[in-house]
């Protein structure tokens, strides 16, 4: 099993930045990819970032391409999302999940582990 916990949310102005970390405990030799997805309040969950745990490479929903950045750590075991101008619609909160089958995993349904979540708002 994998444990996640989530960290970095807050209260932010439209326009600010904040940087959410991930940091996983447990099996994570089994790791393919993190991914970070968030819910905003009467919203489905959505797909925001991944990255492949190996090669590092990365794919974003449109919605934040240009904005967010994910990146990780290996020797830390702790996947980040470098969040900048940050709108309104951005409110929501984010959670970090692990996949142990899918390499390239952009749904919800290919992720095994995930985190509590944490609260980003942003103000207008």
């Amino acid at each position: 099993q994998v444990q996640l916990v989530e960290s970095g949310g807050g209260l932010v102005q439209a326009g600010g930045s904040l940087r959410l970390s991930c940091a996983a405990s447990g099996r994570t030799f089994r790791t393919k990819a993190m991914g970070w997805f968030r819910q905003a309040p009467g919203k489905e969950r959505e797909f925001v970032a991944r990255i492949s745990w190996s090669v590092g490479s990365t794919s974003y929903a449109d919605s934040v391409k240009g904005r967010f950045t994910i990146s990780r750590d290996n020797a830390k075991n702790t996947v980040y999302l470098q969040m900048n101008s940050l709108k309104p619609e951005d409110t929501a909160v984010y959670y970090c999940a692990a996949s142990f089958g899918v390499y390239i995993a952009t749904s919800q349904t290919q992720y095994d582990y995930w985190g509590q979540g944490t609260q980003v708002t942003v103000s207008s």
